[in-house]
């Protein structure tokens, strides 16, 4: 290379999706991604990339019959990383997403959503508190 700047820059989990409205309802009006770019070659969006503080994904309507009875991202987490994951679990849970108690793991807090296509996604942020207490325990104490 040329320069000492990395070749790779980031990357960017892809989802095909069922249902392209419900998905960007769920991404944008229940988590609060932005969306930052469309493909729309039939006058709807079909493609699009949305972004959340620094983080990205990118989302595609499928045709119904392609992933019929496939189990989409199972095994699969994407992690986000965050200042404070209790605060999202808050923001999530008051726009109607389902979000996880936080608990603590890997001196993590965490929290999980599942999308529309079943899609796990982690928000999770560094603290010193005990692994495995969960948020209404730890409330308990403080």
């Amino acid at each position: 290379m040329e320069n000492d700047q990395p070749n790779v820059l980031q990357a960017v989990p892809f989802f095909m999706v069922a249902d392209m409205e419900a998905s960007l309802r769920f991404y944008t009006k229940g988590l609060g991604f932005e969306i930052k770019n469309t493909w729309t070659p039939r006058g709807q969006i079909e493609w699009c990339w949305l972004q959340l503080g620094k983080a990205s994904l990118m989302l595609q309507q499928h045709s119904p019959d392609k992933y019929r009875g496939a189990i989409k991202g199972a095994g699969i987490s994407v992690c986000f990383t965050c200042r404070d994951a209790i605060k999202l679990y808050h923001e999530f849970n008051e726009r109607g997403v389902a979000a996880t108690e936080p608990f603590v793991g890997n001196g993590l807090w965490v929290t999980c959503v599942n999308d529309p296509d079943g899609y796990k996604l982690d928000f999770n942020s560094e603290t010193e508190v005990p692994e495995e207490t969960k948020y209404s325990d730890w409330l308990k104490t403080g």
